[in-house]
């Protein structure tokens, strides 16, 4: 494996074809197998020359163990904008929606609720992960509910990722620096295989960050230190069974704005930690029967952030609030031949319940506040992939039991159905047409943990509904091979899709020039804060396209993504709780990437994103438009083996932007959450 924990690859591929609704990937030893769901963005480059029959393997071109943010390897999807300058405050959006409307995972497990409204609810460092799954839209009802606008999963380095074959254990460390906040990051990785079924791998890494600055030179306050830990262990048990075990976790503790939103601002900074627990178990039963592939996962995760309640006389931590996520899934995956064609039949039962609970000192009185709250979700699923020649149809049902939380629904259950059908059909060799239709459920999400207690002026709403909505895509794929030489590849997809959403959830609060909720008859108007549904329905409309061409040793890739959402009765767009409105800018993507020999990569990424001025019906405030250039090389010197260093310099012009995906109010204080300037980076990194 040539880039361990974090070299990044986009199969494109998966952006055109969301109509066959797989979701395999191949092990880090073998050729990458994309589901035509997904987009991966992977460690595993050991397929880079290998390029299969219809299939066009492309790097994102900057290399992701440089990255610190998820911003650095995700915008590179398209219809993916990651918002948030911190890394406690990133946030994904997906064609405008963000996490509160994603199904986000983390080695399978739920990362649910929220804590604090003004920061991000992924808490993550990228130096764990070598892969990360997107779904762009909801396409399946594999994803269950909180799956509105589509699904990330992220998935954590193994040991069979990093061993080499016949290797029975080796190490790696790893180095890097980036110029704009002084960030060193430092991490050492343990991994082994004992015995033939047996691995294991143990991680530790500290990241330390000072405070950066925007390319017009503001200060983004941040001065951090944080540690990351990954452990695991697996088995295989005869030659049926596998089981396997993992925790991580990501600890970051510093000073930070009051709002991390508003890193500009220099908001009232004062110490914060943000942390993150992973806990999994997860066994495998595949018996070599085609009827019988069995997926099971048990998982905990709990993500809490504490605070000086006031800085100027409490001396430790002394607010708190955390969010933990217990739950387990198993899925049997079933392939069946007959005369009319063959199935994968896929089953699944999913149970997870959320719980959130604050902690603080009043500070008048000294005496403690508590409160907490929890919601549950139960679903069953069944879809059946059928293939008939040329001819794919995936018709799927799902039901899910949604028990809500007391203080924001009044523990209202929801009982409901969801079905989806997809189809694609081959018009010509490597060339498919494609169009499915899903429709969705969301269930009342928990509110912020720091709302969760009597007296927090907070509005019950027994009446309200759940989200529902649909959505629809159709498109067109094709690979033509051997235009210039023998052995190139030139990839081109583009897809169409509306998603519509009714009973859209708002949490409204009052502040600023923003009013809140009466606390009796949940009105607008009052000082109160709660969950209502909007008046009206929206739809999101938009397309993605991609082009893609390999030869050789050079790879070029170019996309566009635009989605734009509106009311159906107003026209206004969908307003986020970041403080601004979801749409984003429609966004170019150029990637250009070389190797001139077995040891020198070089790369550039261009990223163009329009201006757009949303339809809010108050102050329709135009988000600037940006454009964002990086390069890099990593160089492998054959006199060291398992020796690289890489060297990059992202925003190279030094632009002042921000991203459409962050908080975008410069007529309120100037309260735009602005992206780092100039930013070089270097790593090393030695595996042996």
């Amino acid at each position: 494996m040539r880039e361990s924990i974090f070299s990044s690859r986009l199969t494109v591929l998966s952006v055109g074809i969301a109509a066959v609704l797989g979701s395999q990937v191949a092990s880090a030893e073998e050729v990458m197998q994309t589901s035509l769901q997904t987009i991966t963005v992977t460690a595993n480059k050991s397929a880079r020359k290998e390029a299969q029959e219809g299939k066009v393997y492309i790097d994102d071109y900057t290399p992701a163990q440089q990255a610190s943010h998820l911003s650095d390897f995700l915008n590179v999807i398209p219809g993916v904008t990651i918002g948030g300058t911190s890394s406690i405050n990133q946030r994904i959006r997906i064609r405008g929606l963000e996490d509160s409307n994603l199904k986000v995972t983390i080695d399978g497990a739920r990362q649910e609720g929220k804590l604090f409204y003004h920061m991000g609810d992924v808490t993550i460092d990228p130096d764990l992960l070598k892969q990360a799954d997107v779904s762009v839209g909801n396409n399946s009802v594999t994803l269950g509910n909180d799956a509105i606008g589509g699904a990330v999963a992220f998935k954590t380095v193994d040991a069979a990722d990093l061993l080499k074959p016949g290797q029975k254990i080796g190490a790696k460390v790893h180095v890097g620096y980036a110029s704009n906040n002084d960030e060193l990051l430092t991490s050492a990785t343990v991994f082994a295989a004992p015995t033939d079924n047996v691995d294991l791998l143990a991680y530790y890494g500290k990241r330390d960050t000072s405070s950066g600055e925007d390319g017009s030179g503001r200060e983004l306050f941040e001065d951090s230190k944080g540690e990351n830990i990954l452990l695991k262990a697996g088995a295989y048990i005869a030659d049926d069974h596998r089981i396997g075990a993992s925790f991580s976790r990501t600890d970051k503790e510093g000073v930070f704005p009051f709002r991390p939103d508003f890193p500009s601002l220099g908001d009232d900074p004062i110490p914060q930690k943000v942390k993150r627990d992973t806990y999994t178990v997860d066994y495998n039963f595949n018996p070599l029967n085609s009827l019988i592939d069995v997926d099971t996962t048990i998982y905990q995760t709990e993500t809490q952030i504490s605070r000086d309640n006031d800085p100027k006389t409490s001396p430790g931590y002394d607010w708190n609030a955390k969010v933990k996520t217990t739950g387990g899934k198993i899925e049997n995956t079933s392939v069946i031949d007959s005369t009319l064609g063959s199935h994968k039949l896929i089953t699944g039962l999913e149970h997870y319940k959320k719980q959130s609970d604050y902690g603080a000192l009043d500070r008048k009185t000294k005496l403690p506040v508590t409160g907490n709250d929890e919601a549950k979700n139960t679903s069953v699923y069944l879809e059946d992939q059928w293939q008939m020649g040329k001819l794919t149809l995936t018709p799927g049902v799902r039901y899910d039991r949604y028990e809500s939380p007391e203080f924001v629904s009044a523990g209202k259950t929801y009982d409901n159905v969801v079905g989806a059908l997809a189809a694609s059909y081959e018009i010509a060799p490597r060339t498919q047409v494609f169009a499915s239709y899903t429709q969705l459920f969301n269930g009342p999400d928990l509110s912020q943990a720091i709302f969760n207690r009597d007296g927090a002026g907070t509005y019950v709403n027994k009446d309200l509904k759940a989200e529902e909505g649909d959505n629809a895509e159709v498109g067109i794929a094709t690979t033509l091979r051997g235009l210039t030489t023998a052995n190139d590849a030139l990839q081109l997809s583009g897809k169409y899709f509306e998603t519509n959403i009714e009973n859209y959830i708002e949490y409204v609060r009052s502040g600023g020039r923003h009013s809140g909720l009466d606390c009796v008859t949940g009105a607008l108007g009052g000082d109160c804060q709660g969950a209502i549904n909007k008046d009206e329905d929206y739809k999101i409309k938009g397309v993605e396209l991609a082009a893609d061409y390999k030869m050789n040793d050079f790879i070029m890739g170019l996309s566009y993504a635009h989605a734009r959402s509106k009311g159906k009765d107003t026209g206004h767009s969908i307003y986020s709780q970041t403080g601004s409105s979801s749409d984003t800018g429609d966004k170019y993507m150029v990637n250009l990437a070389y190797e001139p020999t077995e040891t020198t990569d070089l790369g550039w990424r261009s990223t163009y994103v329009a201006s757009v001025t949303p339809n809010t019906g108050g102050d329709d405030i135009k988000k600037a438009s940006y454009d964002v250039h990086d390069i890099f090389m990593s160089y492998s010197p054959t006199q060291v083996d398992g020796l690289k260093a890489t060297v990059g310099v992202y925003n190279i012009f030094d632009n002042t932007y921000a991203s459409h995906a962050s908080r975008y109010n410069p007529l309120e204080d100037e309260s735009t959450d602005f992206e780092p300037g100039r930013n070089i980076k270097a790593s090393l990194t030695y595996q042996f």
